[in-house]
Formats: structure tokens, sequence, C-alpha cells
């Protein structure tokens, strides 16, 4: 959907007079990486066996490769996202996690379409980067810039 808005925002005309069986082809596409986000590290509760404790875990692990044991999860709220089209709730956990749980490449599943590398934003630039407009991120993965600033860097230890 990102990459849709970067097509249209770039070529308005492909969409002008268009319907799915005269949908032409870019003759100049733009790359990929213009449809990629920064996000939170998510799944779908499809589990019903499963806690969303324990899917987070399993999110966790295959999406990031860090074995995050239930009882390190600290919720913090649920909210609603795509409230125009979805309608979705979401439940947003806080975990700490360390190179010793890291248990895998993570990386998330490509035959489901995933492409995922984890990136680590250092403490000192994590509200410029919550705050960067250029860098597209959602809204849920600001929220946990702000909580964690106001909830857990008053506590870290000064350098």
């Amino acid at each position: 959907a990102v990459y849709m808005c970067e097509v249209e925002r770039h070529h308005p005309q492909v969409f002008q007079n268009q319907d799915k069986e005269s949908f032409s082809r870019l003759e100049d596409p733009l790359p990929a990486a213009e449809g990629v986000t920064y996000e939170l590290c998510a799944g779908i509760v499809d589990k019903p066996d499963l806690s969303l404790e324990e899917i987070a875990c399993e999110e966790i692990l295959e999406e990031c490769g860090y074995r995050v044991p239930v009882t390190h999860l600290r919720r913090i709220t649920s909210y609603r996202s795509g409230v125009g089209v979805t309608g979705s709730r979401q439940t947003l956990f806080y975990a700490e996690v360390t190179d010793q749980m890291r248990t895998g490449e993570g990386g998330g599943q490509p035959e489901e379409g995933e492409l995922i590398e984890v990136v680590e934003v250092p403490l000192e630039e994590s509200m410029k980067f919550a705050y960067d407009e250029t860098l597209p991120k959602t809204m849920g993965v600001i929220f946990s810039f702000m909580w964690f600033h106001d909830n857990i860097a008053p506590k870290l230890p000064k350098k």
C-alpha cells in the first residue's frame, strides 16, 4: 500500500481513468525500497490455543531472532489501528533483549511476503527518529518510542 501511494505521488497519470483490466505497467518503476517502512514486530492473532503473550513471543523469535520468555513481556496497552479500513485491535508489549537471547537470524517468513530487517536505534537518537517525517513509519512506532522515552529511558544508568 505504501509503495502504491508513492507510485501515485510520482506518477499520478498511471491511476487516471484506469480500471483493473486496463491498468498499464510503469515504464519507469520506483525502486522497491519506496514501499519499505519501519514497523514494530507484530503478528496476526490466529492461534486460539495461544495467549497474546505466547503469540508475541513467537513473533519476536520469527521476525527478530530473539527467544523471549512470556514472563519477560510487559503489556503496555491495546489500541485500534486502521480504523477507517479494518478497525484492528493491537496490543503493545515491551520486552528487553540481550545478545544471549538471540537464537536465530529473524527476518520473518519470505514465503509469506515478509521482508524484515531488525533495526537498532541508539537511545540518544530515538526521539529524532520518531519525529523524522522522512522515515516512513507507523503510528505504533512513534507511540512506542514516546512510551519508552517516558517510562524506561529515565531509569537507565547515565553514561
